[in-house]
């Protein structure tokens, strides 16, 4: 069905249904949406309290930590309190202006997380192929420097995308079928032709996302082949366990979205409630349990953890 541009309507408020198809389950739905919310706020609230806090944390890998930990805690903000208020109190209503808001800075937080995570891994990287020279490298005025890099590219690379919206005509439908508002959800429901919001989407993916993969990906294959030339049984253990916390959080970032990405390609007689439920497990996992893998597997976190909460009182 379509509708022709001549109508003049142009709707400037849309409804978000939430999970199409399970409407009836939103409440039964909502408990791992609040559970995921409150331990990320608590999980990553509480590593950004800790590497401020105690400057023998002051360091770069635990800086970039801390920008991660902000990052999760902005993303889960801009996402889950929306979808509460939908399966709670059916408060799908949503401005066309706070709608674009919302998914700039949805997708500018993500790709924010991407650069931490690249720049993370290049961080063991130096760590470990360089490690007399890692402390003139990697200072905290390159890290600050990064830190603007990054903000600046993610939200410099979204901004086109304000314009791209603002421009068409929202005439076939104001139900966007979603827990969230997103570039391409809202873009479907124009009647304009939205091949350049299409085509940029693919290069803002493909610039960002794909190629932090990729630089990734290159980090630990020469992470490995010096890892591979450690003599002593001891560092190389050691070498492999500081790379273990960030492969886990990589893997648990970048997967869920890589196979969302595919089920929305190839998946065509997928039920779009399980479209939606996958790319709303990409935005609800990585905060609620990075700080939880951090936390376990990085022994200055835990010990500060387990300090601040069971010996305070004594």
């Amino acid at each position: 069905m379509t509708t022709s541009n001549h109508t003049g309507v142009s709707h400037t408020v849309f409804h978000l249904l939430g999970i199409p198809g399970l409407e009836d389950q939103h409440m039964w739905i909502s408990i791992p949406f609040f559970i995921s919310y409150v331990i990320a706020l608590l999980g990553n609230s509480l590593l950004i309290f800790i590497i401020l806090t105690k400057r023998s944390l002051h360091e770069p890998m635990y800086l970039l930590l801390c920008m991660l930990a902000i990052a999760d805690v902005f993303i889960s903000t801009c996402t889950v309190p929306q979808a509460l208020a939908i399966f709670w109190f059916h408060a799908g209503k949503i401005s066309l202006d706070r709608c674009i808001t919302q998914l700039f800075f949805i997708h500018s937080t993500f790709i924010s997380e991407s650069g931490i995570l690249l720049v993370m891994a290049f961080d063991r990287y130096i760590a470990i192929c360089y490690p007399l020279r890692y402390t003139t490298i990697v200072t905290h005025a390159l890290i600050g420097k990064i830190g603007v890099t990054i903000i600046l590219r993610s939200y410099g690379i979204m901004f086109p995308i304000i314009f791209f919206l603002k421009r068409l005509t929202f005439c076939k439908s104001n139900i966007l079928q979603n827990t969230a508002c997103k570039h391409i959800v809202l873009a479907h429901v124009s009647c304009d032709d939205i091949r350049v919001n299409i085509w940029y989407g693919f290069f803002v993916l493909m610039s960002t996302v794909v190629l932090d993969i990729v630089l990734i990906f290159y980090s630990y294959v020469l992470i490995l082949r010096a890892v591979f030339h450690i003599s002593s049984q001891y560092a190389y253990h050691k070498a492999l366990n500081t790379c273990g916390s960030h492969v886990c959080v990589t893997i648990l970032f970048y997967g869920p979205g890589i196979f969302t990405t595919l089920t929305q390609r190839f998946g065509q007689n997928i039920s779009p409630h399980i479209h939606v439920l996958l790319a709303d497990v990409c935005i609800l996992a990585p905060p609620m349990l990075n700080p939880i893998i951090y936390g376990i597997k990085t022994k200055q976190i835990r010990n500060q953890v387990v300090h601040l909460l069971f010996t305070k009182q004594t």
